[in-house]
């Protein structure tokens, strides 16, 4: 399975969390993100979104269908997302849209192979992590295939 976590672009201050919007900023990010991807992806892929507006936002320069799932949600915790992913379909190629801390925390755990709450890693704003996923046995091993944020892509 592929499986790329992508961390929403910038996105305005807004007292209601969920209801931010992504700024210009933000929109260009997106959009070079968007365009790298849709350039490497294969035709048929997934895409899982949290329901913040900034993440929907970002999910949608891909021009693709998305789910909205609240398991992407900000404060979401990576063993939920750990379950999540063992219920996915192994052949899949997917695309996560969502938020730090849990991105750079699943990532560490994607990498680790076990749970450790101090590893958190960063993630830029816009940025992509896409990982090769194999299960064994409810159990995984992932592989780092690439990691770029949109100030490469320029």
């Amino acid at each position: 399975m592929d499986l790329i976590l992508w961390r929403h672009a910038e996105a305005e201050d807004n007292w209601n969390d969920m209801a931010r919007k992504l700024t210009s900023k933000g929109q260009q990010q997106a959009k070079l993100s968007a365009l790298w991807l849709q350039q490497h992806l294969p035709n048929n892929y997934q895409v899982y979104c949290s329901e913040a507006v900034r993440a929907q936002q970002t999910a949608n320069y891909l021009k693709q269908s998305l789910t909205i799932h609240k398991s992407l949600n900000p404060d979401s915790h990576p063993l939920n997302l750990a379950t999540f992913l063992q219920q996915q379909q192994p052949t899949a190629t997917q695309i996560w849209v969502g938020h730090q801390p849990w991105i750079g925390q699943f990532c560490a755990y994607l990498l680790n192979g076990v749970w450790l709450p101090q590893q958190f890693w960063s993630v830029k704003k816009s940025a992509f992590w896409w990982f090769d996923i194999r299960f064994n046995q409810q159990r995984h091993q992932a592989r780092l295939k690439v990691a770029l944020s949109p100030t490469a892509l320029k």
